[in-house]
């Protein structure tokens, strides 16, 4: 894909890696349009970055995926990125008392809002790239997330079957999978130790730039090129088992 002169709709992108990415397409020449739930996010990105255009949309609501698609046909027909970033992360066990309510708000906004907007939009003439972003968690579970890592597995397979059922269309689509990054998902805190966002989102423009369809950094590139068995020893290493 080309880096600049696109107009973009980065989903999640007020904060975390959705934010970064905003940052670095702005510094590339793009117009970008942001979506999240949380109105204070977004008019804070409206403040450090005026040209960027936000829209409060809860996308677990499929009545508010449905309204942001007609917003941005009637408004942003030249539209022609989509990324799938906003994601939730929930640390729970299967006991826990509202556990299946976290899943399914989990199953929502990670599963259920990338492949419904992937429809919408595709009926956007303008449509050239749409990217998804995974993790390295859809390689090798973290069982202190059984919902989200299942929901980015389910991802990375559904992403590349989309890669192959619209290339007759000319449509590109594009995996970013990155590994614990130090933002506040899943709670503040529980991944300061983690890698700075802006290492990650260097790493994926220089693979953009490359034209790499498999973007990943640090443990999911190593997660990507591991065999069965690495798999199993990372899975164990991860989870405490022996």
């Amino acid at each position: 894909m080309n880096i600049s002169n696109n107009k973009i709709l980065i989903t999640g992108g007020a904060s975390g890696i959705g934010l970064g990415l905003t940052e670095k397409f702005l510094s590339e020449n793009n117009t970008v349009i942001v979506c999240g739930r949380r109105e204070t996010a977004l008019n804070e990105i409206s403040r450090l970055y005026p040209s960027v255009i936000t829209r409060v949309c809860d996308l677990s609501k499929s009545k508010e995926r449905e309204e942001l698609y007609t917003w941005i046909s009637q408004e942003h027909n030249d539209l022609n990125i989509l990324i799938n970033n906003a994601g939730i992360q929930n640390w729970m066990e299967v006991s826990d008392n509202h556990f299946f309510e976290r899943a399914k708000e989990e199953l929502a906004i990670n599963i259920e809002a990338p492949i419904h907007l992937v429809s919408l939009f595709l009926n956007l003439k303008s449509l050239t790239t749409v990217i998804n972003v995974t993790s390295g968690l859809a390689y090798v579970p973290l069982i202190k997330v059984p919902v989200y890592s299942a929901t980015k597995a389910f991802m990375n397979s559904y992403t590349l079957s989309l890669r192959q059922l619209l290339k007759p269309r000319g449509i590109e689509v594009i995996a970013l999978i990155p590994p614990a990054l130090n933002t506040d998902l899943g709670g503040i805190g529980i991944h300061n130790s983690a890698p700075p966002v802006h290492d990650f989102i260097n790493a994926v423009f220089k693979q953009l730039k490359e034209q790499k369809s498999d973007i990943t950094f640090g443990f999911s590139e190593a997660m990507a090129n591991s065999g069965p068995e690495d798999l199993r020893k990372a899975f164990n290493r991860m989870n405490g088992s022996n």
